[in-house]
């Protein structure tokens, strides 16, 4: 009775804690610390939530389940530790049967649920929009080591270069406005066309909380609604060469009156059309400092 009565005083201030701290938690701490989200705003995407709450639902029941787990083992070494004056091997048991199904059952329970859970939120993310509801095409061509992008229906396009160490800034710094960027509207079905030039790249808009491999000769699709405006920074998260970790980008989500001004600005520069994914490593030249193919051809 006096154990049980210290139990139940014990448990009232862990729970009053628990109730506090999970009651405070920020906008940060309940989406699990992940980018994309500032307090106050709407997401990045029309996926971003569907994302976190992926992710920080999975933690919750692996963190029971971790605690679970180390409360038993660490149970199981107290109670039935050797006690002083005890000698030889303890009883020996061949099985448990209730144990042994339970250790059996629940983790098949964990992975099925794990497995349907992430199989519904891939399903809805890789939903693409009917054709009709596609409000701006884009196509992005990745290539060692930099991106293209189309704007299809606009019929004009983006050529990029690899990202330049910068000469002013702090020692590995890049010059930033000089990275390929890609304008985005806010609040428009975006459909982007992924497309690689040369070897295997992935697309990856980190606040997005999403990324897809772009590999030679088959075509992917990413659909998205982009829902607040602002810079957000892209890389290749794929190894693909000596010059991977300078393959990077931006993404700006701008208003429709800027992106159409974007556009504009294309076609003021003559960047009319459309760029072909077709294999052709010299379109990956500039940037890299390396000579150009003619001029290879007439040292040989």
């Amino acid at each position: 009775m006096r154990h049980n009565r210290r139990l139940r005083w014990a448990a009232i201030p862990i729970a009053a804690s628990l109730s506090l701290v999970l009651a405070g938690c920020t906008q940060a701490q309940l989406n699990g610390f992940l980018p994309g989200f500032v307090e106050g705003e709407a997401p990045v995407t029309n996926n971003t939530e569907r994302v976190s709450g992926l992710w920080v639902t999975s933690w919750m029941v692996l963190l029971v389940v971790g605690v679970l787990t180390w409360g038993l083992t660490i149970w199981a070494v107290i109670a039935y530790r050797r006690r002083k004056g005890q000698t030889g091997l303890p009883v020996q048991l061949r099985y448990n049967m209730p144990i042994e199904v339970f250790y059996t059952i629940v983790p098949l329970i964990l992975v099925l649920g794990f497995f349907a859970f992430t199989a519904r939120d891939q399903e809805a993310i890789e939903q693409r929009f009917d054709a009709d509801n596609v409000d701006v095409q884009i196509e992005v061509i990745a290539k060692q080591w930099a991106w293209d992008f189309n704007y299809v229906k606009e019929d004009v396009y983006s050529p990029g270069i690899q990202g330049q160490l910068s000469d002013d800034g702090p020692k590995g710094s890049l010059v930033q406005s000089e990275l390929p960027t890609l304008y985005l509207p806010v609040g428009k079905n975006i459909e982007i066309k992924l497309q690689s030039r040369d070897v295997i790249h992935s697309f990856w808009v980190v606040d997005f909380l999403y990324k897809k491999d772009m590999y030679p000769g088959k075509v992917n699709y990413m659909t998205i609604v982009p829902e607040r405006e602002g810079t957000y920074a892209g890389k290749c998260a794929e190894l693909c060469g000596e010059y991977h970790s300078l393959m990077l980008f931006n993404v700006e989500v701008v208003s429709e009156a800027e992106y159409e001004d974007y556009i504009d600005s294309l076609r003021a520069l003559g960047q009319e059309g459309q760029l072909s994914s077709e294999y052709d490593r010299n379109q990956n030249r500039p940037g890299t400092g390396a000579p150009e193919l003619k001029e290879e051809q007439e040292a040989e």
